[in-house]
């Protein structure tokens, strides 16, 4: 069955497509026509066809994923073996989840080997490094399981930000998340070469 969760700042309001959609989950296609009738949404697909449809960030939230893609950006654009991406970039993993995290980047070797089609839709690639910024309306352990998502399906690194606790828990595959409390800096190596991210404009 067909749903559409809307995530508010409670628990998520799940809304019954099946009359809408007969089928049991959207085509890529339909889904695809969604997100372009709906381009003010940030939406999300999970592995088992479930749409979540989040409201704009907060305010705050929004600073701060700008300060993350920005330090991202500037340390890509200088090492240049990879590209970046803000949180409007969708990626389908694997799995068939429609994924969009807060700040991105791909090996270009990978993302070049993706016909333009394909780079101008939902990307059909896992990104090889993922920030999740947690904001006042997000779950804690729904953010775990979306960086153990990433993981699973070829991410290299993770972080996943919590402002809350002022805590950033790093992802790798193969290993438990290590969760650093109130770090100065978080260094992205070796994964991503060269990078370090500034924590104090981002708590």
């Amino acid at each position: 069955m067909t749903h559409l969760r809307i995530q508010t700042e409670a628990t998520p309001l799940v809304v019954d497509l099946s009359s809408l959609v007969p089928q049991s989950r959207l085509t890529r296609e339909q889904f695809y026509t969604f997100c372009r009738q709906n381009r003010d949404l940030r939406i999300e697909r999970n592995a088992n066809g479930e749409i979540m449809v989040m409201p704009p960030a907060f305010s705050d939230t929004g600073n701060r994923n700008f300060k993350v893609a920005l330090q991202l950006g500037r340390w890509a654009e200088q090492e240049g073996s990879g590209e970046g991406f803000d949180s409007s970039a969708g990626f389908t993993l694997p799995n068939g989840a429609t994924r969009s995290p807060d700040a991105a980047w791909i090996r270009a070797e990978r993302w070049h080997a993706l016909t333009p089609e394909q780079q101008a839709s939902f990307a059909p690639i896992c990104p090889d490094f993922v920030v999740e910024l947690r904001s006042a309306s997000d779950s804690l352990t729904g953010l775990k399981e979306k960086l153990q998502e990433y993981i699973d399906n070829g991410t290299q690194l993770g972080l996943l930000i919590d402002r809350q606790g002022r805590t950033v828990h790093v992802y790798r595959p193969g290993r438990s998340p290590e969760i650093l409390s109130d770090p100065e800096r978080v260094s992205c190596e070796p994964e991503l070469p060269g990078f370090t991210l500034r924590m104090a404009q981002i708590w």
